[in-house]
């Protein structure tokens, strides 16, 4: 995937890159927890500032119960007794640091997580909004769970260290007026307990080439997880109708124990890093504890002057490892932000202009030297190939192309009348699918030119395209909505539209017979519908906008022959006059048209009335009579089958069809 290319993750990134990259992990880090605090300013600084309160009052903490030491506890038993006024002071003095101390950590807890979830939730949008601004031929060249990952887990890991770092600030700062004051209570304490400092910075850089290139490959595999899930799941028909479960299963299984092994391998390296980050610390309490008990006994220092020092370096063990968290976290963040900066910095995103569409009515299409090709070897394949074959096909009729891509259409001119219907046919792989996406300005050509009533439709506004023409593919998605809100989709329209539209694309008998009518809900990709409901229903979604330009992508494929042809007709009748365009392959729905475009070779053959067709181009006749054939060959074979008769047209089923159909 280019994603993976891009960021260098995976087994594909070069070891050398990787290496230089992984040197300077800590200040791409950095940068990527500025962007965050540049974004969020009050935020961060409200965190900080609780951070920084709980430090200092953790700090002064430790003069607190210095003081209280030499002041209360020591005498009480010198004396053997105590006075209320000294234990309620002493009292105060602690309720007072436990307070403040509270309050910091309130403020710092709560203002880091909306610090961080507020940057996710930033994040996830730019990214969802990257991906409805990119064209399709981007989508296609990039796996569905790769972007899923890309727009959550991706963007889960790159802000991952907000949460600690306001934390880790208010550590430098404790740090800073722990060293000052540790200073100022004994030197020597001072330089014994700092010289942990030094093995900690030591620990952290050996952490951080070692953990980068593998946090880097788990990130990595957790995108890969997720495009073989939503790869079988999005295919779960084919898994079961081929009986491919345990395949799947298998191959599923191999992405999670990679992903699995690659976890652990960060999960050990952690498990060593953050004891030793623990541990250091603690080792410095012991080192100030051996040293001060020597000077204690030398009358060097007081009593509380050590319990003050031991206190600070105890406190300092939490800080210590806040800097752990963070560190730990920077390399699978850095990995995130690289995958998410991959998707914002994509180019090709489709230029608009400032024309208009006006009038009303059907539109006049005019297409002018198309070409159109796919890069070889690419995912742009499917692009091609939207449920006839064209892309494959296409490639094998295509003399020659450019290097690194196929060519799929070429020199194709077209003129379509307003308020025509035009039946484009060709065999598999004549570029008809592909001329539909084109017609929609899904993708752009190569070369030529497609306009609306003379304007290019690269010179249109945004909005344009979609306001005045509507597409109906062969495979149609139903969310799992109401019936209403699949068809009405948030423009607006009434259920007195609804139901026309419904009428319209002879839907509106089984929606009336669904329970709670336009308010059933369907379920996942209308899965509770037939094919041919579903693709009634995405016809009403298309009609209902009233689009001046209608494009049938094989899109009553699924439907009864005689309500086809009754839906055909229908838009013929109605008052709507858009101009119609069908991919059409029965010889039925061809018959309804006003004009016939024949495709082969990815270029427009013949063109002209059906009758006219049949008589000059042998190649459609062929076409257009094949299915016929096929049936009636079909026909005579079960008769022959129900008479007990030998099969003399065995091989004249869908074999033939198939080769008929090429």
């Amino acid at each position: 995937m280019a994603q993976s290319t891009a960021n260098g993750d995976g087994a594909g990134g070069s070891r050398g890159a990787s290496g230089s990259r992984d040197r300077r992990i800590f200040a791409r880090g950095l940068r990527v927890l500025w962007v965050a605090m540049r974004t969020e300013p009050a935020v961060f600084l409200v965190a900080v500032f609780g951070a920084s309160l709980h430090a200092a009052v953790t700090v002064a903490s430790a003069e607190v119960l210095g003081r209280v030491t030499d002041q209360v506890i020591l005498p009480a038993f010198q004396d053997g007794r105590t006075t209320a006024g000294a234990l309620t002071a002493a009292a105060a003095a602690l309720l007072a640091v436990g307070v403040l101390k509270a309050v910091g950590l309130g403020l710092r807890r709560l203002y880091a997580g909306l610090m961080q979830f507020r940057m996710q939730a930033r994040y996830r949008r730019q990214v969802a909004r990257k991906y409805l601004r990119l064209p399709l031929a981007w989508h296609h060249r990039h796996p569905a769970g790769q972007l899923l990952s890309n727009a959550n887990a991706d963007v889960e890991a790159a802000w991952q260290p907000l949460a600690p770092l306001p934390m880790v600030v208010g550590s430098l700062f404790m740090l800073l007026i722990a060293a000052v004051a540790m200073v100022f209570t004994d030197p020597v304490l001072a330089l014994v307990g700092f010289v942990v400092f030094p093995l900690l910075f030591a620990v952290n850089v050996v952490f951080q080439r070692k953990a980068a290139p593998v946090a880097t490959r788990a990130q990595a595999l957790r995108a890969e997880v997720s495009e073989v899930a939503h790869e079988s799941f999005d295919g779960a028909l084919v898994v079961k109708t081929l009986g491919r479960e345990d395949t799947e299963t298998e191959r599923f299984t191999a992405a999670a124990h990679r992903l699995r092994d690659a976890q652990i391998r960060v999960g050990r390296m952690r498990g060593l890093f953050d004891p030793v980050m623990e541990a250091l610390p603690n080792l410095g309490v012991l080192g100030v504890l051996l040293v001060g008990a020597w000077r204690l006994s030398t009358d060097a220092i007081a009593v509380g002057d050590l319990v003050q020092m031991s206190y600070l370096f105890t406190l300092l063990a939490l800080p210590i490892r806040s800097f752990g968290w963070l560190l730990g976290d920077m390399p699978r963040s850095v990995v995130g932000w690289d995958r998410v900066s991959t998707v914002l910095g994509a180019d090709g995103a489709m230029e608009h202009g400032r024309a208009r569409l006006d009038g009303r009515g059907g539109i006049g299409v005019n297409v002018r030297g198309l070409d159109f090709s796919y890069e070889d070897g690419g995912a742009d394949r499917d692009l091609a190939d939207d449920g006839d074959g064209d892309g494959a096909a296409g490639a094998a009729a295509a003399d020659g192309g450019r290097e690194g891509r196929t060519t799929v259409l070429h020199g194709v001119d077209l003129d379509i009348a307003p308020g025509r219907t035009v039946a484009v046919v060709g065999p598999t792989g004549s570029g008809k699918s592909t001329l539909t996406t084109l017609l929609l300005r899904l993708v752009d050509p190569d070369t030529g030119t497609v306009a609306y009533d003379g304007t290019d439709v690269r010179d249109l506004a945004p909005g344009q395209i979609p306001a005045a023409a509507a597409l109906v593919p062969q495979s149609t998605f139903v969310f799992e909505d109401t019936v209403r809100d699949n068809v009405a989709l948030d423009t607006g329209a009434t259920d007195a539209d609804v139901w026309a539209a419904l009428r319209l694309a002879r839907a509106d008998s089984f929606v009336a017979a669904l329970p709670d009518g336009l308010d059933t809900r369907l379920g996942e990709r209308g899965a509770s519908l037939s094919g041919g409901q579903r693709q009634r229903l995405a016809l009403a979604r298309a009609v209902v906008r009233r689009p001046r330009l209608l494009v049938l992508d094989d899109a009553t494929s699924a439907v009864d022959p005689q309500v086809e042809a009754q839906i055909l007709a229908g838009l013929r009748e109605t008052d709507l006059a858009a101009t119609v365009v069908v991919v059409a392959y029965r010889r039925a729905t061809i018959e309804l048209a006003d004009e016939v475009v024949y495709m082969e070779g990815g270029t427009v053959a013949d063109r002209g009335p059906h009758a006219d067709l049949l008589l000059r181009s042998p190649g459609y006749e062929r076409l257009v009579t094949a299915y016929e054939r096929a049936a009636e060959e079909r026909a005579a074979a079960e008769r022959a089958a129900a008479a007990g008769a030998p099969d003399q047209s065995a091989e004249g089923g869908p074999a033939a069809e198939e080769e008929a159909l090429r």
